[in-house]
């Protein structure tokens, strides 16, 4: 099946909106032109039924006249999306009309791609296509039919078309859109600001230790592994809504890895690198600093996957780092990609290969390129009509500061990663994967696990956050524990306890009834009954679930207090005599920037 490329024909569909004459059929009841659709499903030789096909198109002429009809009596159509707020819609009946028409086209080259005859990669891959082509012809995209930008422009005397074409350039200039006002924030200074001391260095990373926030900690360290797709930071934006700062005022020795962002040098770092030399030598000096033999392990999307083979690789060579593990967002059974999947085949795998996999960087633009297009209206469009169309500066936003901070990808990393992981998902087959000279199995790893998965999550799924606990503790399923937050992939995670929002569920197992045996009837069922009980299906685990209202942070404290070991005196010194204080958090590597 011959996919054309999503983005590539959302672009073209938005350039062929831009002329005037193709907007014509959003102010006339004339037949929908839904050739860019058609040509997609030909080139990707999907089909329509022909009676699903004519039950569509009698729909959609029914609504269109109906909807005809109510414009010319005067009638104002209800506007149902928050693109098209704004009074300015509803005072000009010619911009109500194009809004309600575009809203109407929009649900029809909708249902066409939803009754698609088609495999289920092949179909999601069509809906993400028509979804983006729908996104661009959004009336609220252009100046000639925008009503609330036409109104700035008579309101600032043409000033506001003026700043619009200056915010365009720079953007051009700097190759991404503006999300937030960019010189309010400072990496060191007014973000990544929890203190503290970098005590390790090399090609590949730095470790930053933090300072100590209580008299006493808990005698096993907390070693946090983010993502290298993206900056460290995300955990620790400001002192509010720190991940790293709470889990240091919760009695912590916190240890962080602050990925490079690779350049040209590191263009042929691979997979096996980021374990062993990233990964495993971060186990092996906080453990030596704190005097610890073991840290509660921590990984966040995919640095939980390479913090969870890390540690695979470890138990292969007998040694049980790990006194914990707690996975936020991480994929280890990539079954179920989500929307990621529309990016990933065998095509575009080989691709990527070809240029990449001996060499080369995955630049950081085309990753953040990608990420955006999975939420256009979000982080495409509605800065396009902010920032460009109406001549608004973006306001200062940590988050979004944060995401428009791109990171590289070595090529050999990224390829391997690509094919080994979403591609042929052999991370979860016990041995079938290599990593650092080692059969990876992650089912090998002896620690209780915390599993966090976000219910809005469109990078990982949260059924697919659960997968995780059929891979690891094998037969042992009372030592993992799931929690599932609201919000998606960012938010659900950065969910602050001191700000008391959203909600989070947990369904923890009751008591476990051991057989009965004379007086013991009744009494708890011992340790290892409880802990050999099966890991249920996710939509029966939530049909059982508790919803509480606040943060899952606390519920995490609790989780580390309880394999944190004893509580020894908080370290007056950063470091070990091996390993010395560098220079102060965040440090250098973090600083640089893709572009």
């Amino acid at each position: 099946m011959n996919m054309p490329d999503p983005q590539a024909m959302a672009s073209a569909w938005m350039a062929q909106m831009t002329d005037p004459s193709a907007w014509q059929a959003l102010f006339r009841p004339a037949p929908l032109d839904t050739s860019p659709v058609a040509s997609l499903l030909k080139d990707a030789g999907a089909t329509i039924p022909q009676q699903a096909l004519d039950a569509l198109r009698n729909d959609y002429l029914q609504k269109a006249a109906g909807l005809w009809q109510e414009f010319l009596s005067g009638k104002t159509p209800a506007l149902a999306d928050r693109r098209f707020a704004a009074p300015e819609w509803l005072a000009n009946p010619m911009s109500a009309y194009s809004a309600a028409s575009y809203l109407l086209n929009a649900e029809f080259l909708t249902a066409m791609a939803n009754a698609v005859e088609a495999g289920p990669r092949e179909r999601q891959k069509i809906r993400f296509a028509v979804q983006q082509m729908v996104d661009a012809m959004s009336p609220a995209n252009f100046l000639a039919t925008n009503p609330e930008a036409q109104q700035q422009l008579i309101e600032t005397k043409g000033e506001s078309l003026s700043r619009g074409l200056s915010n365009m350039l720079g953007d051009m200039q700097k190759g991404r859109i503006s999300l937030s006002d960019e010189s309010a924030f400072e990496v060191g200074r007014n973000v990544a600001t929890t203190p503290g001391q970098v005590v390790f260095e090399n090609h590949l990373f730095q470790l930053i230790q933090y300072s100590p926030a209580t008299p006493t900690v808990h005698q096993v360290p907390l070693l946090m592994m983010p993502p290298c797709i993206n900056k460290f930071y995300i955990l620790d934006l400001q002192p509010e809504n720190s991940v790293v700062r709470y889990a240091v005022e919760q009695g912590n020795t916190v240890f962080l890895v602050s990925w490079r962002n690779p350049d040209a040098s590191l263009g042929g770092t691979t997979w096996d690198d980021y374990v062993e030399t990233g990964a495993i030598k971060a186990i092996e000096v906080a453990r030596a600093i704190a005097g610890s033999e073991k840290v509660n392990a921590f990984g966040f999307c995919v640095g939980g996957t390479i913090m969870s083979t890390a540690l695979a690789v470890l138990a292969a060579r007998g040694e049980q780092a790990a006194a914990s593990l707690t996975l936020l967002t991480t994929l280890l059974d990539f079954e179920d990609t989500g929307v990621l999947e529309v990016f990933i085949d065998e095509t575009q795998v080989a691709m990527r290969e070809k240029a990449l996999a001996k060499g080369g960087l995955m630049p950081g633009r085309d990753l953040a390129t990608t990420f955006s297009s999975l939420r256009p209206n979000d982080l495409v469009w509605n800065y396009v009509q902010s920032n460009y169309l109406k001549g608004k500066e973006p306001p200062p936003f940590d988050l979004l500061y944060w995401n428009s901070d791109s990171t590289n990808l070595p090529g050999p990393m990224f390829c391997w990663y690509l094919r080994n992981t979403y591609l042929e998902n052999s991370l979860k087959v016990p041995g079938k994967l290599t990593v650092a000279g080692s059969r990876v199995d992650l089912g090998a790893i002896d620690a209780p696990v915390f599993v966090y998965g976000s219910r809005e999550d469109h990078i990982v799924p949260w059924k697919a956050s659960y997968a995780s606990l059929g891979l690891l503790n094998p037969g042992k399923a009372g030592a993992n524990r799931f929690v599932l937050g609201a919000s998606g992939h960012i938010a659900g995670v950065i969910n602050p306890a001191s700000k008391n929002k959203r909600s989070y569920w947990t369904n923890d197992p009751a008591p476990v009834a051991a057989p009965a045996k004379g007086k013991g009837k009744g009494k708890k069922a011992a340790p290892e009954a409880e802990a050999n009980a099966a890991v249920v299906p996710a939509e029966q685990w939530f049909s059982g679930a508790t919803e509480h209202v606040g943060s899952w942070w606390p519920e995490w404290a609790a989780f580390l207090a309880n394999h944190g070991g004893k509580d020894v005196s908080a370290p007056k010194k950063f470091g070990n005599a091996d390993h010395q204080p560098i220079e102060p958090a965040p440090g250098r590597y973090v600083k640089v920037r893709a572009d």
